[in-house]
């Protein structure tokens, strides 16, 4: 496509004739917004053929495993556009792109799909097509559930879900990045519903050493074995008539899978040592930043598990994904501190650039920020040299072929160990598949884990060989 470039890469115009919002009030809390399923069919590119039908508001398109249209193009970046039904069109936007998304010939950076129309990502090419069959979206009329805050629709979409769900005693699946809030939503949950006055008890899985784990989910009785010298009664007893919050799901050890989902099919526990099993009234809410779906696929994860949790599915959106609430954040951060009023400025410029800012940890990034910015700026406004500079979480310089290893103590231990992780696994692995010619056997073999585990964490990273 040629390199012709929307003027300031400026939102192209809404179509006329575009889908209009169709608001219907559902109850007292909220508005139905209708939109078409479309379809996106990719008709050149190393994918050619491949396509999806699309059935929700935000779809995402790119070379990443867990996206919604996965292309196998070495010119798509991982995580390349979206396209975002925003309640009067279809609009297509880049997400910061290597090689930018175009509609037909125009590089875009926002712009509006028409019928027909063909969408370009690095050398793929993809038609956009509505088909007949609507979609109903619950949007709350609220800027808050709980302690969850936003004013966007991604925000106004997830209260939707979350008011309809939470009176109920269904099972709910919590997923999304460190910092969108997983545990907020998961106790707004709660606080929702007839179990709001029962006990809420979190149960963080990765934070168990693994040869604990059955003893604390399921509790023991004395003398059980070695070292327990008193009787416990676990996460499930602990929240018997409430909410049990099973927090990082996705690192729960594969042998204690089945022994967990036969605990929710029976609604009975046995504790360790014990002969007597006891019946059991808890409401499950889990939640995960990891893909199950594809740890499934890869015998990572136990498919019946999976599908006994995610009868009820709430994705939480990254803050880069909705900037339109940074402001609104910013200020409420700032009232919960005690600094809003018209004696502490957020200037025009510093708040755009707090909005361009992809927010790696999120919105638990943003709270420490606003913190820190009031508590190390001069007089009454935030100094621009606190504005976070780049995308990444941790400060530093990269030097060479090591990772960076400058520290930020403003980033949560847990996020920055996740981040520092993720980078070193890209490294290493690049560094040994290119010392191998990119021979995963050996490869695989040299480094001394299972060419299968390396498979995983080639998708896992978008590693592939220069072409």
């Amino acid at each position: 496509m040629s390199e012709k470039e929307n003027q300031f890469g400026a939102p192209t115009p809404r179509p006329s004739g575009s889908p209009v919002t169709q608001a219907m009030q559902m109850e007292d809390f909220s508005d139905v917004l209708n939109f078409n399923k479309y379809k996106l069919k990719v008709i050149e590119g190393p994918d050619a053929g491949k396509e999806i039908v699309a059935e929700r508001r935000v779809v995402t398109l790119g070379s990443a495993y867990d996206g919604d249209l996965v292309l196998d193009d070495v010119t798509v970046s991982r995580r390349h556009c979206e396209i975002v039904f925003d309640g009067g069109g279809y609009l297509v936007r880049d997400l910061g792109s290597k090689n930018g998304t175009y509609i037909e010939s125009f590089r875009i950076k926002e712009g509006f799909l028409r019928p027909g129309c063909r969408l370009g990502l690095g050398s793929t090419t993809i038609s956009f097509e509505l088909v007949g069959e609507q979609i109903n979206v619950y949007l709350s009329r609220g800027d808050r559930f709980g302690d969850l805050y936003g004013q966007s629709l991604e925000m106004k979409e997830v209260f939707g879900i979350l008011q309809r769900v939470a009176p109920t005693d269904a099972t709910v699946l919590v997923t999304g990045e460190s910092g969108t809030g997983k545990e907020l939503a998961a106790r707004a949950i709660h606080n929702h519903s007839k179990r709001a006055d029962k006990p809420f008890v979190v149960f963080d899985c990765s934070a168990v050493p693994r040869e604990l784990i059955e003893s604390e989910l399921f509790g023991h009785v004395k003398g059980a074995f070695t070292g327990a010298v008193q009787s416990r009664p676990g996460a499930f007893l602990s929240a018997n008539g409430g909410t049990l919050f099973l927090d990082e799901l996705g690192e729960l050890p594969l042998d204690l899978q089945p022994k967990l989902l036969r605990v929710l099919e029976n609604r009975e526990v046995k504790q360790l040592g014990s002969n007597e099993t006891r019946q059991i009234d808890v409401r499950i809410v889990a939640a995960t930043n990891r893909p199950l779906e594809q740890m499934v696929s890869e015998g990572e994860f136990r498919q019946d598990l999976y599908y006994r949790l995610a009868v009820i599915q709430v994705p939480l959106p990254p803050l880069r994904h909705r900037r339109d609430d940074v402001a609104f954040l910013v200020d409420l951060f700032l009232r919960d501190l005690g600094r809003s009023g018209p004696g502490f400025v957020v200037s025009h410029d510093t708040m755009e650039k707090l909005k361009q800012y992809e927010w790696p940890g999120n919105v638990r990034e943003l709270r420490n920020y606003v913190e820190r910015a009031t508590i190390l700026s001069t007089g009454r406004q935030i100094d621009a040299n606190l504005v976070p500079q780049g995308a990444g979480g941790l400060g530093g310089q990269q030097g060479g072929n090591g990772i960076e290893t400058s520290i930020d103590l403003n980033v949560p231990f847990k996020l920055a160990k996740e981040q520092l992780i993720d980078r070193f696994e890209q490294e290493y692995l690049m560094a040994a598949l290119e010392a191998h010619d990119w021979n995963i056997t050996q490869a695989s073999q040299q480094i001394g884990i299972h060419r299968k585990s390396l498979e995983y964490l080639m998708k896992k990273h978008s590693l592939r060989r220069p072409s």
